[in-house]
């Protein structure tokens, strides 16, 4: 038996046990076999990679140390005893190999290989097997299994009532942050919204990290219930929900590998919306030379696919195809992104109108799916309600309930123009390249970092005006994002 110590490491997502070498009678060579690990107590039991110490410091002798994940999800208190076995290979492997052989799984092998995955059985080399097979091959019974699957292997929301709404961008787009005036409209108009999203990974921001700028975003399951009963709304980060926990550590060997087939994201996104109690949604898919989605061919396949398992998991949707060829509003980067959010909920005279409309696009497409409503009549509520102000309440309402931010962020103060090498018009701005010079720079982990976009597709420049403002917090973010932006600016000018 062994004592439990919280180790303050974060191996998110993954569970990690720190042993120390050359104690409690185990070797070199039974370290080395024991890479996987089951820790059992009497409130349940984890696997985790185990990872060996020879700092006392961190564990000592009769201890195991657990990162933060781990400790978290095993749910016992600091100090209780624990006991550890080597764990076992999980029996779905042989389905993964016969995926990689060519064949074509069942519903119940892929349920094992999902399940094995949500449990942390498999390491990131067989997670990462996984996913190139399907990569390479997979039919859309296969998506459909994947989808249940994901849904099923962790908790699920049920709001009791008959139209839950939800709306999702596929992504590639910055500065895209319309789910943050979506929301408010939806829920002014009275439908129930629950919008859980995720952090950025490749982007430099994502909606949860956008709301964290006004708001604590980081709740519980619970809270969440009580934010949504008394608002109608919630714009949290899902990284505290068990919703589809397996996507979180698909993602996790995904992002890296730059594996993002049409059937993975479909099965990512529904089965989130599924297993966060929703019942109807849109769904945004950019279509752009530089987004994710770069033809109408394209587009119109992933819009099948996404029909198709909404169908048959029994989620209505609407899948609009929209203009990805630049990026929307003009800041990129958590709090630039907050202030375009705010000028738009708050009618500024100066507020990015592409943001604006794209939202309120969006935000009447949703509220077409209240039966109350006459059809066709939801962009213009959806109008109605952003004019009056009464979104801007709802937003304000929902930053109260969940908790305001205290802490006060700004632009980065550190500050570099790039600008314009002739005179011409803005033929195309490059949304990949832009997104890397704006992580660079920081963002989003420094909230503060980013781009502010001085001139649009359509715009007239003269050489030597600034085609767009990088911030950063410190001058290595600055000098990185400024290095890039001199190999080319994202931006095409013709003249």
């Amino acid at each position: 038996m062994l004592k439990i110590r919280r180790v303050a490491i974060d191996t998110h997502p993954e569970n990690t046990a720190f042993l120390l070498r050359s104690a409690d009678g185990y070797g070199a060579e039974q370290f080395q076999a024991m890479r996987k690990i089951e820790i059992t107590g009497n409130a349940g039991a984890i696997l985790a990679t185990l990872a060996i110490s020879d700092d006392p410091h961190i564990v000592g002798v009769g201890e195991i140390g657990l990162g933060e994940q781990a400790f978290r999800r095993l749910g016992l208190a600091e100090g209780d005893s624990v006991s550890i076995a080597q764990a076992k290979l999980p029996r779905s492997l042989e389905a993964v190999r016969r995926k990689i052989g060519g064949d074509v799984l069942s519903d119940s092998e892929i349920a094992a290989i999902i399940t094995d995955v949500a449990a942390y059985r498999y390491s990131p080399m067989e997670i990462g097997a996984f996913l190139v097979a399907c990569a390479g091959f997979m039919t859309t019974q296969e998506t459909l299994a994947l989808t249940r699957a994901m849904a099923d292997a962790g908790d699920r929301f049920d709001w009791h009532a008959p139209l839950v709404v939800d709306k999702h961008c596929i992504g590639g787009i910055p500065g895209n942050r319309t789910s943050m005036i979506v929301v408010p409209i939806v829920a002014a108009h009275g439908l129930i919204i629950p919008k859980t999203s995720s952090r950025a990974i490749t982007s430099p921001s994502g909606t949860a990290d956008t709301m964290e700028v006004l708001a604590t975003v980081d709740l519980s399951a619970e809270r969440m219930r009580a934010i949504v009963a008394s608002e109608k709304a919630v714009l949290a980060w899902a990284g505290r929900m068990n919703l589809s926990p397996a996507d979180d550590v698909l993602i996790s060997v995904e992002r890296p590998l730059r594996i993002d087939t049409f059937e993975q994201m479909v099965a990512s996104i529904l089965s989130k919306k599924l297993a966060a109690g929703s019942t109807h949604m849109v769904i945004d898919i950019p279509v752009g030379p530089t987004a994710k989605v770069r033809s109408q061919g394209e587009a119109v396949r992933l819009r099948k696919l996404f029909e198709y398992v909404a169908h048959k998991i029994g989620l209505t949707i609407d899948v609009i195809l929209t203009d990805g060829t630049q990026p929307i509003g003009r800041g990129i980067g958590p709090v630039l992104e907050a202030r375009d959010v705010m000028a738009v909920l708050r009618n500024d005279a100066d507020a990015p109108d592409d943001l604006r409309e794209r939202a309120l696009l969006l935000a009447g497409r949703v509220l077409d799916f209240d039966p109350e409503l006459q059809g066709g009549r939801g962009y213009a509520r959806a109008l109605d309600i952003l004019a009056s102000g009464k979104a801007l309440a709802a937003m304000e309402r929902l930053i109260s309930a969940q908790g305001a931010q205290t802490e006060t962020f700004r632009p980065g103060a550190l500050r570099s123009e790039i600008l314009a090498e002739e005179d011409g018009s803005v033929a195309a701005i490059d949304c990949h390249l832009i997104a890397r010079i704006a992580r660079l720079a920081g963002a989003p982990m420094d909230k503060g970092a980013g781009i502010d976009l001085l001139r649009k597709v359509g715009d007239q420049v003269r050489r030597g005006e600034p085609l767009y403002r990088i911030h950063a917090q410190s001058e290595t973010g600055l000098r990185f994002a400024c290095d890039l932006a001199a190999e080319g600016s994202g931006y095409r000018l013709l003249s």
